[in-house]
């Protein structure tokens, strides 16, 4: 069981909205740095590790530097999630740029801070060389195929786009070295929201093995094996969080087992976790406007899918409190949903609740990754701000509500007055 809280009385909450009107998106700061210690502390029985925080699972300078305070790297996917890490003071090779499909710019921009650069096919071997030359550390990332089970997010891995095949990886990394790269570095990503232990065991077993296989056929010794991502967090209250020590120590015998009689025994070890690091501890914070009897019963809110649009896009489950109702008796049956013109425009479909009054502030957990991040402006929708609850008590704005004068901000209105339509 994972208990569902949020940091806030009722009449704490409805006083922050005085003076911030909903929907607004809060991160809870002190829960954030104790879980990050946690994870830190678990990982510490490798000779060397290192987290990436994945930045597009909440792409927020102001999160970045406090995980970045805490010891963590980032792990970006474009030219502006490197500019984010860049912002909160993370550089060199505690970044990671993994992308794929990648622009000569962004190869270019992660050679600018010095990161890491995680090639996802062989052919971007010859093109990095083209635009930006082989740095002397590179890494490059291993797509399974059939030896790994899928996820129902990622899917299969011999149907995703990313990554080498174990022939091309082998093959990959040689052709590197032949180009002057000195430090290698292996990867993959084949899960998420995954919370069964054992698949991410497999993963490690699968990338250290292949470890000791490119040692025997190149001769090539890893400097540091990512696992990647992945893990998931019990978005219903009745799911258990995966916890580090159990995963630390897991992926620590794999460890022992495979990579110490081969003489790799100094592999760095580093992750790249998003959600499992802030995914709890943020909330999606809105007010029900309306309430709708037709065949089914409705709660309308000042939000939509424009602000979390993981239910629509996963029919994925967010758990629902109402402030000052949180031990009240779920009597009442609601589709909790937003103003979209689309019907997937849910939060909850059938969701068993207490009685929600219009006025009411409703409380959308586990929003502290992949939520805001997701946002959209279909319709013309505004995404919401975002606030931080301090570690002293305080709070602040961290991202301000989007306006109108934001969503024609990129047209060119100058040119609109003399256009001729015909």
């Amino acid at each position: 069981m994972s208990i569902k809280t949020f940091p806030l009385a009722g009449t704490q909450l409805e006083e922050l909205s005085r003076q911030y009107p909903t929907p607004f998106y809060l991160y809870d700061e002190r829960a954030i740095r104790a879980n990050v210690k946690e994870l830190l502390r678990a990982f510490s029985v490798f000779p060397a590790y290192r987290e990436h925080f994945a930045v597009k699972a909440l792409p927020n300078p102001f999160i970045l530097k406090i995980l970045a305070a805490e010891g963590l790297g980032a792990d970006c996917s474009s030219g502006p999630e490197l500019l984010l890490a860049d912002m909160a003071g993370i550089r060199g090779e505690a970044v990671m740029l993994t992308s794929n499909e990648t622009p000569a710019s962004e190869y270019r921009a992660a050679r600018g801070l010095g990161a890491v650069i995680n090639l996802d096919d062989i052919t971007h071997i010859e093109y990095l060389e083209k635009h930006e030359g082989i740095p002397e550390l590179v890494s490059c990332r291993y797509n399974p195929g059939p030896l790994k089970g899928g996820n129902a997010i990622i899917g299969k891995p011999e149907e995703a786009k990313y990554g080498f095949t174990r022939e091309q990886i082998i093959r990959g990394f040689a052709l590197l070295r032949g180009k002057g790269a000195k430090r290698f570095a292996l990867h993959t990503m084949v899960a998420s929201n995954e919370l069964n232990l054992a698949y991410h065991l497999e993963t490690a077993r699968i990338l250290f093995e292949l470890a000791v296989e490119i040692k025997n056929k190149t001769g090539i010794v890893l400097e540091f094996v990512n696992l990647g991502g992945g893990v998931g967090i019990p978005y219903r209250p009745e799911e258990e969080a995966v916890r580090w020590d159990d995963l630390a120590g897991g992926v620590k015998k794999l460890f022992d087992s495979i990579l110490v009689p081969a003489g790799l025994g100094n592999t760095g070890v580093r992750t790249e976790y998003g959600r499992p690091v802030t995914g709890p501890y943020g909330w999606l914070v809105a007010r029900a406007v309306h309430t709708k009897s037709i065949y089914r019963e409705y709660i309308g809110l000042d939000s939509c899918m424009a602000d979390l649009m993981r239910p629509a896009l996963y029919s994925a489950y967010h758990h629902i409190t109402v402030a000052g109702k949180e031990n009240a008796p779920l009597t009442e049956t609601y589709d909790i949903v937003g103003s979209l013109c689309e019907n997937n425009d849910k939060f909850a479909v059938q969701r068993r609740l207490p009685k929600i009054a219009a006025g009411d502030l409703v409380i959308i957990h586990d929003a502290g990754a992949h939520g805001r991040a997701m946002g959209f402006n279909y319709n013309g929708k505004l995404r919401c701000g975002e606030l931080l609850l301090r570690n002293d008590g305080s709070i602040v704005q961290i991202r301000r509500p989007e306006t109108a004068e934001d969503y024609f901000a990129t047209l060119d209105l100058a040119a609109l007055s003399g256009f001729k339509a015909g």
